[in-house]
């Protein structure tokens, strides 16, 4: 019977080279948070059920991956409900853990909290190019901070994170949730109708106008009327001036609270001094709406060119962590997008690494001894055996990320270290 080694579908092995590119990605995103204060953590991989379908995850809890309980006999009566098999799920982002792991661990952790976060997570998606159902995250989170600083600080230390990766023609989007559901307000729409306009959307981008207003009338059943009316007005406020986004906002949504204004103010304020500093680009984006329904202030998204999705994406989520601790308690957090980053750098920054080969009729004490004086250089340094064809040899060498090699060979000087010389240009003798 033949064996399919493959991975199961929607999941991936990573080989040496991916896995390299991987660490320096992580690397570079963790040095840049650390300079900021943010401490990393943990959060285990399983959570219970009834914390992750709450019905703040939007469209993810449709794909959460259930656990079923432990003891469960072999067969099951037909008419047993599903709620009455599941106790655990894997997570599906990194957000919806941390605020259980903060109503936990509050009385011991720092106020405010900068936490940064990276592991994997699961979504039952259709596998296609780009999308797997185990994919990595990472996370930076401000806790108990409630004014926009934190807004502005997750923004800066993320895109200074993408900048040191060399990661270049990214663009933030910044939009508000408070100003999107005080613009379908004051458009007419029923405040129970809301969550399915915004769902609607953020359908944007891969319909465009047309499918939007199609699905929100004709699928969703919302007032024409209604819905011309609010997205005249969100296309009325795309490509606004920085200088005039509060005011413009204000005009636009009449009755929208003064804080909101404010905070939309500071925010771009903050954001334009940042860009004169570093060239960072923003825009206010009201088209914006970003899918958890757990957000409560404003949203944000990174985008880049080569990209369909969004690079990075979070915002405000002032009451989601009182499901846990039972106070609201001030919260923003930042997610980037670690797969599309991988993926839109395409390859790991050339690293030195030394091969250190050894004939047959040389012991393996020596050339250990000499790997070892390598990397009290500060050098990488691997012992291979030598063996088959030295020019093939030499090519699987170059293929796997050596740069250059040394040759221990019997008609060597005794206690001489042997040249070394560079994968790729050597004369194969």
């Amino acid at each position: 019977m033949k064996t399919d080694n493959s991975p199961p579908r929607g999941t991936r092995d990573l080989l040496p080279a991916a896995v390299a590119l991987r660490d320096h990605v992580l690397g570079q995103i963790a040095s840049v948070y650390h300079r900021y204060g943010y401490q990393r953590i943990e959060t285990p991989c399983l959570e219970d059920i009834d914390r992750l379908v709450g019905g703040q995850g939007g469209e993810n809890e449709k794909l959460i991956f259930k656990v079923l309980r432990r003891g469960l006999p072999d067969q099951i009566e037909q008419a047993t409900a599903l709620a009455g098999l599941v106790d655990l799920g894997l997570r599906f982002d990194l957000t919806v853990p941390l605020t259980r792991f903060y109503g936990h661990h509050h009385a011991d952790l720092p106020m405010p909290l900068r936490s940064f976060q990276f592991g994997p997570v699961w979504r039952a998606e259709r596998p296609q190019k780009g999308r797997y159902r185990q994919f990595y995250q990472c996370d930076i989170d401000l806790i108990g901070e409630p004014s926009v600083l934190a807004e502005i600080e997750l923004i800066e230390a993320t895109t200074e994170a993408l900048d040191a990766l060399g990661l270049t023609g990214t663009t933030v989007r910044l939009s508000d949730r408070r100003f999107l559901s005080a613009l379908a307000h004051a458009a007419g729409l029923p405040d129970q109708a809301q969550n399915g306009f915004f769902i609607g959307l953020d359908k944007l981008d891969k319909i465009g106008w047309d499918g939007v207003r199609r699905e929100l009338i004709d699928d969703r059943q919302l007032p024409a009327e209604v819905v011309t009316n609010a997205l005249t007005k969100i296309e009325n406020l795309q490509g606004l001036d920085a200088q005039k986004v509060a005011d413009t906002v204000a005009d636009e949504v009449p009755g929208l609270d003064d804080q909101v204004i404010a905070d939309l103010a500071t925010t771009t304020t903050g954001l334009d001094q940042i860009a004169r500093e570093r060239g960072l680009r923003w825009e206010f984006d009201p088209t914006l709406v970003r899918g958890m329904g757990y957000y409560t202030g404003q949203i944000f998204e990174v985008v880049h060119p080569q990209s369909t999705s969004s690079v990075a994406g979070g915002g405000r989520y002032d009451r989601l962590i009182g499901r846990s601790l039972g106070t609201d308690v001030p919260a923003c957090g930042f997610s980037i997008g670690f797969e599309r980053i991988v993926d839109l750098l395409g390859k790991a920054p050339h690293r030195e690494a030394v091969a250190v080969l050894f004939d047959a009729d040389i012991p393996a004490a020596e050339a250990l001894t000499l790997a070892r004086q390598l990397r009290t250089e500060g050098r990488t340094a691997s012992v291979i055996r030598r063996g088959g064809k030295f020019s093939a040899q030499l090519s699987r060498l170059e293929s796997s990320g050596f740069t250059s090699f040394v040759h221990l060979r019997a008609d060597h000087a005794s206690g001489l270290r042997p040249d070394e010389r560079p994968l790729g240009r050597q004369p194969l003798t």
